[in-house]
């Protein structure tokens, strides 16, 4: 069951990763972009590490407030819920 769990949570912070990699490229390029709610849905699903990782490394979205302070409290929700889910079930 933890070995689930880990390869869920890495698979969505690769998605979401990408996510903000692909919506900074479309960004610079002047393209059409990937909907905010959908960057912070990946995120409470348990993606959220991967957005704030890329955020930073990145330099995209730093100047929203919504991200700045969002990102950071999914993640803790993240953590609590991935914790729970590994204790009462791993």
């Amino acid at each position: 069951m933890i070995l689930i769990i880990f390869v869920y949570a890495f698979v969505l912070n690769v998605i979401g990763y990408q996510l903000m990699v692909i919506d900074k490229q479309k960004a610079v390029k002047h393209r059409r972009r990937i909907p905010e709610r959908k960057l912070f849905l990946t995120g409470w699903l348990g993606g959220a590490l991967g957005i704030l990782l890329a955020m930073y490394k990145k330099r995209h979205k730093t100047q929203h407030v919504s991200f700045t302070a969002g990102v950071p409290f999914i993640l803790f929700v993240n953590v609590i819920v991935y914790s729970f889910i590994i204790i009462k079930f791993g």
